[in-house]
């Protein structure tokens, strides 16, 4: 079993890319910085706890070890965080799936490690106004430390922290961040678009699209090929779409029924996963100060 650390000073971050950056700016003024990112390196900064630039050993030395690092990159980054880890540090990563990337973290960290998967529900875009009453998620896999860093979230940002597991969190989000993303790769490409008659509901579209327009294209195809659940919701989205159309150019003036049920069978959509990311490690629900 990991050994708990009593406080946490220092962290690091692999991977410089614009959220770990938006990361940076906010953890500087509570935390000492390291951060390792060949292809974006800092500059060294004094301003709060210090940012300083290192490689992967020094990342892994720091009491937090953040993975700020595509899903299909993540697999080479815990491979060279393993021999520099120390036991009772805590390691996180922050993709916007959570089976594959727990499935990884649980196979190729020291047992003495501790892991919690974390989706900041937020980007750039939605977080230039601040963090509060944003959300992020945390699912605890090995260790006992979620509760501390929880709770550091909510009272230093005031985020709404939510707790679930790693299944749980790829249900939700095949649909939450599936469709979100796939209307607006779609309205992108019917553009040009009314931009001056408008009504609220089309412009209230177009910001949501606004806001993930600009998102790195590995974070689609993540959201769209690494989430196990995102097929079965996309088919059941074309599906009524098709069924509407049929209605449609059939002139049927009632509403078509439903293309499908309204939730998938459990049995043909869940993956193949290991007992410890299937199971309810720990109910769904947000935690209140």
């Amino acid at each position: 079993m990991p050994r708990q650390r009593k406080s946490f000073s220092s962290l690091g971050l692999l991977g410089f890319g614009a959220f770990g950056q938006l990361m940076a700016r906010h953890l500087q003024p509570h935390l000492r910085l390291v951060i390792c990112d060949p292809a974006r390196p800092p500059q060294p900064d004094r301003a709060g706890q210090g940012l300083v630039p290192g490689d992967v050993a020094a990342v892994a030395a720091c009491d937090i070890v953040v993975l700020a690092v595509p899903v299909d990159a993540m697999a080479d980054a815990i491979a060279s965080l393993r021999p520099h880890l120390r036991a009772g540090t805590v390691v996180l990563d922050v993709g916007s799936v959570k089976i594959e990337p727990a499935r990884l973290l649980l196979e190729g960290l020291p047992e003495q490690v501790e892991i919690i998967g974390t989706h900041p529900l937020f980007g750039p875009q939605s977080a230039r106004d601040g963090l509060a009453r944003l959300k992020i998620a945390l699912c605890p896999i090995r260790g006992c430390s979620v509760g501390r860093i929880a709770a550091f979230l909510r009272r230093t940002f005031a985020l709404d922290v939510i707790l679930t597991t790693p299944d749980a969190h790829d249900r939700d989000m095949a649909l939450v961040q599936g469709l979100t993303h796939l209307v607006a790769k779609i309205l992108v490409r019917m553009e040009p678009v009314p931009r001056r008659m408008t009504t609220r509901s089309f412009e209230l579209l177009m910001q949501a699209t606004e806001m993930v327009r600009h998102d790195a294209p590995g974070v689609f195809l993540a959201i769209e090929r690494a989430n196990p659940h995102a097929r079965a919701v996309r088919e059941r989205f074309f599906a009524h779409a098709q069924a509407l159309t049929h209605a449609l150019e059939g002139h049927d003036s009632s509403e078509p029924p439903p293309a499908c049920s309204a939730e998938p069978a459990a049995a043909s959509s869940a993956p193949r996963l290991p007992a410890l990311l299937q199971r309810s490690m720990i109910p769904e629900r947000h935690v209140k100060s």
